[in-house]
């Protein structure tokens, strides 16, 4: 299929030029002879390219506004701006806001087609990329309305504008990694690199090596994360398990911008946004003189805490559904039969968190495509470690046999009014209904039980 382009220019004789150029090399063309006429084109279908003069009709809009409309509608369909006399200032802004290249008329027919394919060949490798990076990651989305989530999302959007480094934290499978892909994503750096290094992946003589990079006698490079992260986000996954001597290196490039390579005698410099995450608490880790406490604060600028899925169990439905919907999409079969109202998905304590439900949703998926209900259920029952429910029900059977009727019957409602809270998500009015009591009722019992809410 040919491409098109959509050439943007007032003087007719500098569009018909450039369209007859492109058109004689099989491009289909669309022409804008004025500022409006271009946002209509634009509107109307976004072209494979476009070349846009600076200077056009009105005086309060000009090419770099249709720049950013364009940028806005799709950031990897590639801008020219031509113009005849702009300044470097304009020069610098239109490629600050993506412009893939910028020229000076008048402009020679080689140089404007080389421009032309050099800027296709680029965005299709960004999207080639990035369509290989959604499906390595299936772009999964955080999802959530608890209180816990909700206040991530709102750190990742006041992120977007910003430079500051992050230290997220949080259990295994709460979904680090995540949050940071979507703070890279929502920065001014989302067409640059995103890197990650696990340091507990890592062999202990490797730390080096892995950020730094090295240089060879025969004149090979290895380059190191940092480096291969320049312009763009690095993130150090698990950063408590970075060795204390090799911490300091760390410390040393976050304040000079720059580092050498092992073996290396030349400094280089990079340009990066430093995003950290761990599983451990690294405040007791300095205490305990296992982390600098220099290189903790410089990390520790925004700080992201995510909770364990057990204390935010009212968005276990919302994930069910979600990963229902992504995971058929992925594994191409129809989506699972899990019923969200099952009480062993509210009860059990989700050691591996989101991943954990995540791969639980996954699982079911693939091995139920045409099973019952019923059938569902027991497996969830099977796999969510049915000895641990025994143990609790053997616990409370035999506290049951052990105490007078009255004892033994406070312990049965506590426990099932407690599954049947956390069931509904600590809702009173939605419990109350479906046990069969009134309101008032149920605040009663609770209030007699000593049971004071559901988180």
């Amino acid at each position: 299929m040919y491409k098109e382009i959509l050439v943007i220019d007032d003087n007719p004789d500098i569009r018909n030029l450039v369209s007859g150029i492109l058109k004689d090399q099989n491009f289909n063309v669309r022409s804008a002879a004025n500022y409006d006429q271009a946002v209509f084109e634009i509107n109307k279908k976004l072209p494979d390219l476009a070349i846009i003069d600076i200077k056009l009709d009105k005086v309060d809009k000009d090419g770099i506004d249709l720049l950013k409309l364009v940028t806005k509608k799709d950031k990897f369909t590639p801008v020219i701006m031509i113009s005849g006399h702009a300044t470097v200032q304009i020069a610098v802004e239109a490629t600050r806001l993506g412009a893939y290249e910028f020229i000076e008329k008048p402009f020679s027919k080689e140089k404007i087609l080389n421009y032309i394919k050099r800027a296709l060949e680029s965005s299709q490798l960004k999207k080639e990329k990035n369509i290989i990076e959604n499906k390595l990651f299936h772009s999964f989305d955080l999802i959530g309305n608890s209180p816990s989530i909700v206040k991530v999302k709102k750190i990742i959007e006041k992120l977007s504008t910003t430079e500051s480094r992050v230290l997220i934290s949080g259990p295994t499978g709460t979904g680090k990694e995540l949050v940071a892909r979507k703070i890279h994503k929502n920065s001014l750096r989302s067409k640059e690199q995103f890197i990650i290094i696990n340091a507990a992946l890592l062999k202990e003589n490797t730390y080096e090596k892995e950020l730094f990079g090295e240089e060879f006698e025969d004149g090979n490079i290895s380059f190191g994360a940092l480096e291969r992260a320049n312009k763009g986000t690095l993130l150090i996954d698990e950063v408590s398990e970075i060795p204390y001597e090799t911490q300091a290196n760390v410390l040393r490039v976050l304040i000079d911008q720059k580092f050498k390579r092992l073996n290396g005698s030349k400094d280089i410099n990079v340009n990066i946004r430093l995003i950290s995450s761990t599983a451990k608490n690294l405040s007791e880790l300095v205490k305990e003189n296992k982390f600098r406490e220099d290189l903790y604060h410089r990390l520790n600028v925004i700080p992201i805490e995510l909770t364990s899925l057990s204390s935010r169990t009212e968005d276990i439905p919302l994930l069910i559904n979600y990963f229902k919907k992504k995971l058929s999409e992925i594994n191409g079969v129809p989506q699972s039969k899990i019923e969200i109202n099952n009480d062993n998905l509210y009860t059990y304590n989700w050691p591996g968190n989101v991943r954990e439900l995540r791969n639980l949703v996954e699982r079911i998926t693939i091995l139920t495509a045409n099973e019952k209900k019923n059938d569902i259920n027991k497996l969830i029952e099977d796999i969510l470690n049915p000895s641990k429910s025994l143990d609790i029900n053997q616990n409370l059977l035999e506290k049951s046999f052990t105490s007078p009727l009255k004892e033994a019957r406070k312990h049965f409602e506590k426990e099932y009014l407690l599954t049947q809270l956390k069931k509904n998500h600590g809702n009173i009015s939605k419990t109350a209904d479906f046990i069969g009591m009134e309101r008032s009722a149920l605040h009663r019992k609770l209030k007699e039980l000593g049971i004071k809410g559901i988180n």
